[in-house]
């Protein structure tokens, strides 16, 4: 529907304020990124109120926006479980996302990923791991500092944080990811 529909920032903000759950995913889809501002990220952030419309929205939208890397920052360091999971999921999708991006603007991201990964609510702690897992998929040299980070995140002694660092090296450092760095 979304690619039948275009790009349409009225609709987008019209499918927002329906309240309506797949509505707000698909205005995540048909919103115009370089329309969105920053005060609209920060209403439509504190409306997430499910994993699903989070990880739609940071992923199809706000991650093309030029406020993204900020917002990741500023989201991983709040309290609301969603609006903390927006932060990390932006990570991941910027990972992603932004081929233009320098390694050291990823580099940023792998303190705070240590320094919430003592967070034991489940759907910060998904996008926590999924962060340092899709950072350290980037390139070889962003590999070995997820892989240093993931280490040191094990020692933090929290279930949350063990269950983060295993996660992300037993991928990181598999097969399938370290013969993807050298193509």
């Amino acid at each position: 529907m979304a690619k039948e529909t275009g790009r349409d920032h009225s609709l987008a903000q019209e499918l927002w304020a329906s309240r309506i759950h797949e509505a707000r995913i698909m205005a995540g889809f048909v919103d115009e990124p370089k329309l969105v501002t920053a005060e609209q990220m920060e209403n439509w952030v504190k409306d997430f109120d499910s994993w699903d419309i989070c990880d739609q929205v940071c992923s199809n939208l706000f991650d093309r926006t030029p406020f993204a890397h900020k917002k990741a920052i500023e989201w991983s360091n709040r309290e609301e479980e969603f609006v903390k999971r927006a932060g990390f999921v932006l990570m991941a999708a910027l990972s992603v996302h932004d081929k233009k991006a320098q390694d050291d603007e990823f580099l940023i991201f792998l303190p705070i990923i240590k320094r919430e990964a003592t967070d034991e609510r489940n759907y910060v702690k998904k996008a926590t791991n999924w962060a340092l897992r899709q950072i350290g998929k980037r390139n070889s040299t962003l590999n070995k500092k997820a892989i240093e980070t993931a280490k040191e995140i094990q020692k933090l002694g929290s279930k949350s944080a063990r269950w983060i660092a295993s996660d992300a090296v037993r991928e990181l450092t598999s097969k399938s990811v370290q013969d993807n760095l050298l193509k």
